[in-house]
């Protein structure tokens, strides 16, 4: 399943480029045009169209992140670790892994149904690109308006000045997509707050111990780690931490 979504996420950028492609080079997009030099030789230039075309590659990790899970996945895990008080351990790269991956899967059902309702009748050519892109968004559009609270539509609809949405599925991505990381930023600081608070009390009783042995000069986050990182594996913390990040997606 993972290596189906990720061709899927990697097919979506080509499928939302297909209209204007089509509509810039009907005959087809040449890499390369070649003209004599004058000198008995040949010059070879990039077309316009292959050079659009990388330019959009790079804007794709940021489009399809700020569509996902991604956002929320990476901010609680880094406040995990600075609730730990671990510095770099995990490090971003470890970190930013588990996140692609519990990304993966979250989104798992989403890809899916962009795979099966867009994506493969566009293949087999039984749907234009105008209407395998409009069911490729559809998807994202339920999974973003699921996740999106309506205060936060309603800020970007008032700070637009655009007339008021009838109802939530007309909403534009112009508008959906800010406010639905506005909502994965706040849900994120919460979830975050919650892991906060047990590692924040071993340190203030820690703290509470140290300064009535008169241990001042001795810092609280060096006694008070091991006893953290202790409690924490007790509990299984990654699974339960894992588990309540992907069961908040899911949630009806």
């Amino acid at each position: 399943m993972n290596r189906r979504t990720f061709w899927t996420m990697a097919a979506l950028l080509g499928l939302a480029l297909a209209p204007w492609l089509a509509h810039a080079a009907p005959a087809g997009i040449e890499a390369f045009a070649i003209a004599p030099d004058g000198k008995g030789g040949q010059k070879y230039t990039v077309t316009i169209q292959i050079l659009a075309l990388m330019t959009a590659l790079t804007f794709l990790p940021a489009v399809l992140l700020s569509m996902t899970s991604f956002t929320r996945i990476m901010i609680v895990l880094a406040i995990l670790r600075q609730a730990l008080g671990t510095a770099q351990t995990p490090n971003n790269q470890v970190l930013m892994g588990l996140s692609l991956f519990l990304t993966l899967f979250t989104m798992g059902p989403v890809l899916d149904k962009v795979n099966e309702q867009a994506l493969q009748p566009y293949l087999k050519e039984q749907v234009a690109d105008s209407v395998a892109l409009e069911r490729a968004l559809d998807p994202f559009r339920q999974f973003m308006l699921k996740q999106t609270r309506e205060t936060d539509l309603e800020l970007f609809v008032r700070i637009s000045g655009k007339p008021a949405i009838e109802s939530p599925e007309q909403t534009p991505f112009s508008l959906l997509a800010p406010a639905f990381l506005i909502s994965e930023l706040k849900t994120a600081f919460q979830m975050g707050f919650l892991l906060f608070l047990p590692f924040l009390i071993i340190d203030l009783v820690v703290a509470t111990i140290l300064m009535s042995m008169g241990m001042m000069m001795l810092s609280p986050m060096v006694i008070s780690l091991p006893f953290k990182l202790m409690l924490f594996v007790l509990v299984d913390g990654w699974a339960m931490v894992v588990e309540t990040l992907a069961a908040s997606f899911f949630v009806e």
